[in-house]
């Protein structure tokens, strides 16, 4: 074989070189420039113009919202999940992802599709392990995960930061420059992959570098103090908390109500047998790896605040030494931006399963992810599995001191850039955003305006609460 380069096929098929172009692959040479259309995109859709909210007449209010996202979930759990949402505007933000996409279908968008995450408030970042016993720092919830808008994630962050820096006893100058510079972060992270060969962006901004890309430096004894929680938290210490030795010599979990509790035996063996089609969603790698646990116990366990009322388990695994290894089997419900998309111009996607969407889109934006997530259906029930308690940590951003909250929003949205570079071409994206701070001030002065509707959107939702029209359990 001679010659110094490699032919394409054209966009009929025809070949341009000696080999045609092979399908799932780019162009050579390559067509236009990504960052050029990025940039055209200003005069359709100018970047001061993400600093508007039209709340139109059609919106839901708080309690209606509310009601809505409790169909389908167990209705004994649903006032905890209420109880939860009451407790902060920040806390009623974390559990109304459909309510806000609502709203942002209505707001001006470029149509540059990305993996979004779909609810990436500031509380959805946090450390995890990774298959070397290494902490890694990242986005770590999926549950709403689509094909979408990269601004969706960006204002939703943004405005999250607000309300946490509210929470947090900032002041409103503070709180608004945290979002201005998340978004400034974001933007810088995505021009700088965009300049970089592909393979070195996808990997690029190690974890151990992030504080120095993003001037987090005031973060780092708060990061420090997280990670050590972080490398406690594992399934060993989880299950030697919550669980006690078995007729057999095993172990069982014990009763914790309302978070931890035992079910019934036909239900715990429907989780179990489930299991089965679940070791064939990873990688035949991994199933020595589980071969050597048996399945010991399963309950079921409260999670989250937007989660609660889902139907979610732990199963207890042991191996040979009696050493646990805990998986969380949890129900996988349709992304709760799905009914927006189309309002928002973008196509419906069509989901055979929906754990699945939830495990292929984290392993989209994440730069590593569980070795052990998968997904198996329960009783016609779609659901993710992933370890459980896989030395995970977060930090608090409600309880950041007010000089930690700029930094954290910086590191924040460095991590969401890389995220969405993952599926987004990061030269269309940095071609819009550009190199001066015109998109930080419009998103950062939509952000404040979203919080302040949160907020009202929050007192709505305790006067229902106090006038008895919802039940909650406030402090569980």
């Amino acid at each position: 074989m001679t010659g110094t380069g490699v032919g394409v096929a054209d966009a009929a098929g025809r070949g341009t070189g000696r080999l045609p172009r092979v399908r799932g692959f780019g162009q050579w040479p390559v067509q236009g420039s990504p960052k050029e259309e990025g940039k055209a995109l200003r005069q359709s859709v100018p970047r001061s113009a993400h600093r508007t909210l039209d709340l139109d007449a059609a919106r839901p209010d708080a309690v209606a919202a509310v009601t809505e996202s409790n169909a389908g979930r167990l209705p004994e759990l649903t006032p905890i999940r209420v109880g939860r949402m009451a407790a902060t505007p920040f806390a009623f933000l974390r559990g109304s992802a459909g309510l806000m996409a609502h709203d942002l279908a209505r707001t001006p968008m470029t149509r540059i599709a990305a993996q979004i995450c779909g609810d990436a408030h500031a509380a959805n970042f946090g450390l995890y392990g990774d298959a070397r016993g290494d902490l890694v720092i990242d986005l770590n919830d999926f549950d709403e995960t689509v094909q979408g808008p990269w601004e969706w994630d960006l204002k939703r962050l943004a405005a999250s930061l607000v309300l946490a820096g509210r929470e947090a006893g900032a002041d409103e100058d503070t709180c608004r420059a945290a979002a201005h510079d998340a978004v400034g972060a974001y933007r810088r992270t995505m021009r700088l992959l965009a300049k970089l060969p592909v393979l070195d962006a996808w990997n690029a901004i190690a974890d151990e570098e992030l504080v120095s890309h993003t001037d987090a430096h005031d973060l780092l004894g708060t990061l420090q103090r997280v990670s050590e929680k972080a490398r406690a938290n594992t399934s060993g210490r989880f299950a030697a908390k919550s669980t006690e030795t078995a007729a057999d010599g095993g172990r069982r979990f014990v009763d914790a109500p309302p978070v931890l509790r035992r079910i019934p035996d036909a239900e715990a063996a429907a989780v179990a047998a489930s299991l089965e089609s679940y070791v064939h969603t990873l990688s035949e790698d991994r199933h020595p790896l589980l071969g050597r646990h048996a399945v010991h116990d399963v309950a079921f366990r409260v999670v989250g605040t937007g989660s609660v009322g889902t139907r979610s388990y732990v199963v207890l695994l042991l191996d040979h030494r009696e050493q646990p290894l805990v998986l969380q089997v949890k129900e996988a419900r349709p992304s709760a931006l799905v009914p927006h998309l189309a309002t928002a111009g973008f196509e419906t996607p069509t989901v055979d399963h929906e754990g699945r969407r939830v495990v292929l889109g984290q392993k989209r934006m994440q730069v590593v992810s569980d070795i052990l997530l998968g997904w198996t259906t329960v009783e016609g029930r779609p659901y993710q599995v992933r370890q459980f308690r896989n030395r995970k940590g977060s930090v608090d951003p409600a309880a950041l001191a007010a000089d930690q909250v700029d930094d954290y929003a910086r590191m924040t949205g460095a991590l969401l850039a890389r995220a969405h570079s993952h599926s987004a071409d990061p030269r269309l994206i940095a071609g819009y955003c550009g190199k001066n701070e015109e998109l930080d001030e419009a998103i950062a002065a939509f952000a404040v305006t979203y919080a302040d509707r949160t907020e009202a959107d929050h007192a709505d939702l305790v006067k229902a609460i106090s006038a008895g029209h919802l039940e909650a359990e406030l402090g569980v």
